[in-house]
């Protein structure tokens, strides 16, 4: 588990992300991976500025500090993007909130975000562990480029939003 105050930069752990990314960005400076928590605020900014919509703030500030991973993707101290696992940390794995602002999407950053979290279960999943996600509608083919498919009709998935 990692605390929110914490902050460790992710690329000495995936020594494949250790490049900045600056292809054709309209803003000043570069991106930096770091492995934390996002704060409340920037999670629901992440989350309102892709249509996700808010969750209270009381679920997010319990949840957040529970994740077995996380990552914060960081533009000259700013949070653009975020990702997290989530699970029990020996049968199941699920990946969530992989989220880049739209403004800086199509410029590798949600790739830099996936590559982060899956060094993660290489260093931690077990062999015959269940890691799964829900992909936003059209982002499946991202998603499949990292081994995920789609679950056949034979084994539906199903969720519920607790009221």
């Amino acid at each position: 588990m990692f605390t929110p105050s914490r902050r460790r930069p992710v690329e000495p752990l995936v020594h494949h992300l250790r490049e900045t990314w600056s292809l054709d960005c309209p803003c000043v400076g570069a991106y930096e991976l770091v492995e934390r928590d996002p704060t409340v605020e920037e999670y629901q900014r992440l989350r309102r500025a892709v249509g996700w919509g808010e969750m209270t703030d009381e679920g997010v500030a319990a949840g957040l500090p529970n994740a077995l991973c996380s990552v914060v993707l960081e533009l000259d101290g700013e949070a653009v993007g975020c990702a997290r696992v989530v699970g029990d940390s020996g049968l199941y794995f699920y990946l969530q909130d992989v989220i880049v602002l739209p403004e800086h999407q199509r410029r590798g950053q949600g790739a830099r975000l996936m590559d982060a979290l899956m060094a993660y279960l290489e260093r931690s999943a077990r062999p015959g562990a269940f890691v799964g996600l829900m992909a936003a509608v059209g982002a499946e083919p991202f998603y499949e480029r990292y081994g995920f498919r789609r679950r056949s009709e034979q084994t539906p998935g199903m969720f519920r939003v607790w009221t």
